[in-house]
């Protein structure tokens, strides 16, 4: 697997190794001391699925203490525009972005370290997104910030289309307005 350090201190992009041939492909979606040589020694408790449709918008959404979670994402079916934003108390890189496009095509994964905000972009029907959790999700310690905060910079794709989110997102703060993350 090949494993791309962003310009946000802890963020990686996973690059799995895929092996195919007539009757396919085969890939290591996932090995523990692989991922611990790469940097990513996290135990995962809790793995998430999410399936939507394009133009669904999910996040910018993370855990506050003491239920705080890194992750891995990644798409199964479809693709999305993946973002995540370091919401780090006293990182220089808070609220800078790195964003890329996930897609069952390219397989690539994104490890999400716990002090980071997470959304993104539906950009096929019946995309199928996952999550793998190191810490169990708390509804109580849920939190969230607006995905269209002009503050943080974020372009998101347009995709001609009027965008659809949760109820719940739709009230999220600005970055001004949130607490920022600290363990």
């Amino acid at each position: 697997m090949k494993v791309i350090d962003t310009e946000i201190e802890g963020l990686k992009v996973i690059e799995p190794d895929v092996f195919g041939d007539s009757r396919g492909w085969f890939c290591e979606t996932f090995n523990a001391d692989r991922y611990r040589a790469a940097g990513i020694d996290c135990v995962f408790v809790q793995d998430n699925e999410s399936f939507s449709s394009k133009g669904v918008v999910r996040g910018l959404h993370w855990q506050a203490a003491p239920h705080t979670q890194a992750k891995i994402v990644r798409v199964i079916q479809g693709a999305v525009w993946d973002v995540v934003v370091d919401i780090r108390k006293g990182s220089a890189t808070f609220g800078k972005h790195v964003a890329m496009t996930l897609t069952a095509e390219n397989k690539r994964q994104f490890f999400i370290p716990r002090g980071f905000a997470h959304g993104f972009i539906v950009l096929e029907d019946n995309t199928l997104f996952s999550y793998k959790c190191d810490n169990l999700y708390c509804p109580a310690s849920e939190r969230g910030m607006r995905f269209d905060d002009p503050a943080l910079g974020i372009e998101w794709p347009d995709l001609g289309m009027t965008l659809t989110l949760s109820e719940k997102d739709k009230k999220h703060p600005p970055l001004a307005g949130i607490e920022p993350w600290a363990e």
